[in-house]
């Protein structure tokens, strides 16, 4: 698949899937229904061509719903099943269907009650079962919880895991820290990132360079991939803003590899338009 390829947004309804994280409050700009035209006119806007949409809420339900209606230029969705469950009765009710692209699974790690989800019995068992499928699996995860996503990574060699927005750099108040961590994410042969959730920094470009160098040195642009994380980039700079950041940041390096970072990663991890 050609073109720019946006591999993170989200699209909810929340009189279907509610999303209490947002606060009406502080969140205003984001507290609404986001559909498919959203969507469309936001790629538009950013000069993108497609997008992976990321399920917002730990719902199958969800899921469904978002291979159903995400739209004709979502390339592909990354869902959620129970993975403390039975996965393989799940993954087959949803799929292999061609109209419904279903690329990957993702868990919102970083706000679940147990810090330690990830390394579960059952989970480890459910990681093991995606590998089997050929599917893959997004870590959301705090900068403190990067430790416990490189042993899981490593405990699993065959599965390909993707680091959502750098390991959660934005809200990591030790950025020493957050760098050793995501080092040791990279050490890991199967373990890709997004350069996504970052909008928020587009107002600290010292820190926003030095985090997205990190990235690039540590994970190289075959294993890197950008992303708007639209909407809630619309807490920070917004998608537009945070697109012209990228390819400022990516300014010195050559064309292949910004294009890796732009579409290629994306599209071979996910196996989009195979």
């Amino acid at each position: 698949m050609s073109g720019v390829i946006d591999a993170h947004v989200h699209l909810w309804n929340r009189a279907t899937d509610p999303q209490p994280w947002i606060d009406p409050a502080t969140m205003a700009v984001i507290d609404r229904d986001f559909a498919a035209g959203d969507l469309e006119r936001m790629l538009d806007e950013t000069g993108s061509d497609s997008a992976v949409v990321v399920q917002a809420s730990n719902s199958i339900a969800e899921t469904r719903r978002l291979l159903a209606g995400a739209g004709p230029r979502a390339a592909g969705v990354v869902g959620w099943i129970d993975l403390t469950g039975d996965v393989g009765a799940q993954l087959d009710t949803l799929g292999p269907d061609p109209r419904r692209p279903l690329v990957g699974f993702r868990h919102l790690v970083h706000l679940d009650p147990d810090p330690a989800w990830l390394h579960q019995r059952d989970v480890s068992v459910a990681l093991d079962a995606l590998s089997v499928r050929g599917l893959c699996f997004d870590l959301v995860v705090r900068s403190w919880q990067q430790p416990l996503a490189a042993t899981v990574a490593g405990e699993h060699p065959g599965l390909r895991f993707v680091v959502d927005h750098l390991g959660g750099i934005a809200d990591s108040i030790d950025d020493d820290g957050w760098e050793r961590g995501l080092r040791a994410l990279a050490a890991r042969p199967n373990v890709w990132a997004k350069i996504s959730g970052l909008a928020g920094l587009v107002q600290d470009p010292q820190r926003l360079r030095r985090v997205v160098g990190v990235a690039v040195e540590a994970f190289g642009p075959q294993r890197l991939m950008y992303g708007s994380d639209w909407p809630v980039a619309c807490l920070g700079a917004g998608p537009v803003a945070w697109r012209t950041a990228v390819d400022e940041l990516l300014a010195d390096l050559s064309a292949g590899e910004r294009a890796a970072i732009m579409s290629g990663t994306a599209s071979a991890f996910y196996g989009l338009g195979a």
